[in-house]
């Protein structure tokens, strides 16, 4: 799967529930970092 689309998808599903990349860490048990590598493309498979 294009890391970049699937960066997009997360950002849009996240910014349309208004959560900040920390607050949907914490729900899925994540880093901020982390969702914010996803949203760039840019984690490791």
């Amino acid at each position: 799967m294009d890391k970049k689309k699937t960066g997009l998808l997360i950002r849009e599903a996240r910014t349309k529930k208004n959560y900040t990349q920390g607050e949907l860490g914490d729900l899925i048990g994540v880093t901020n970092k982390a969702v914010s590598r996803w949203e760039n493309g840019v984690s490791q498979s």
